[in-house]
């Protein structure tokens, strides 16, 4: 009897373990993490795409399509938020620009080190990223749902260059950004030459 039991442990024990591993894996599969090597330092995000999962699969779509490499943070206002994701080259911008994704469920607050796609009308989304700075969770009624959250490179975001703040970018709401997918690049380092870079997004192994 005494050797049943201690089989029947062993066999609960094992199915616990199994249990726990594959948990584990699928919590790993809905977090990945994706590194920004910029100008001024690496920025890593982990991606949750149980926060957001339309929001998670089109960041990472576009990571893996090198849309972000060589491309500018145009929009940076100090203590407040970095915006990212519109492409160098104006025909590829314009090719995405109506591509919009469905709007996630509210989830997660826009709280400091929290990404989330800008956007200018409901289920509107389609590149354009930005880091809170600070704790923006005012946003939270008005849609913006984040999907990730800088685990590594704060400081680095804190860093981009702000000299231009909303001038540079606009704005998707504020209707200004068609010279930025008109000149890509050329237009921004023409006119806001100390911008600073993009170089290339990476999902890590």
């Amino acid at each position: 009897m005494r050797a049943v039991v201690v089989v029947a442990l062993l066999t609960w024990s094992a199915s616990l373990s199994g249990e726990r591993s594959r948990s584990a894996e699928a919590v790993a599969l809905q977090t990945q993490r994706v590194r920004l090597d910029t100008s001024k330092g690496a920025i890593v995000i982990a991606v949750h795409r149980d926060w957001a999962p339309r929001g998670s699969d089109r960041f990472l779509e576009l990571v893996s399509a090198g849309y972000f490499d060589d491309s500018r943070f145009f929009r940076v206002v100090k203590g407040q938020w970095a915006q990212f994701g519109i492409n160098k080259d104006p025909k590829v911008s314009t090719a995405w620009r109506e591509k919009t994704i469905p709007d996630d469920p509210r989830g997660q607050s826009n709280t400091r080190g929290r990404v989330a796609f800008a956007f200018a009308v409901p289920n509107g989304r389609t590149t354009q990223i930005y880091i809170s700075l600070r704790d923006n969770s005012y946003q939270d009624d008005q849609g913006f749902v984040p999907f990730g959250d800088v685990v590594e490179g704060m400081d680095v975001a804190d860093a981009l260059n702000s000299e231009y703040g909303e001038t540079s970018g606009g704005g998707i709401r504020a209707g200004k950004q068609q010279p930025l997918f008109g000149g890509g690049n050329a237009f921004l380092d023409r006119e806001y030459p100390r911008l600073d870079r993009l170089l290339r997004a990476r999902v890590m192994p």
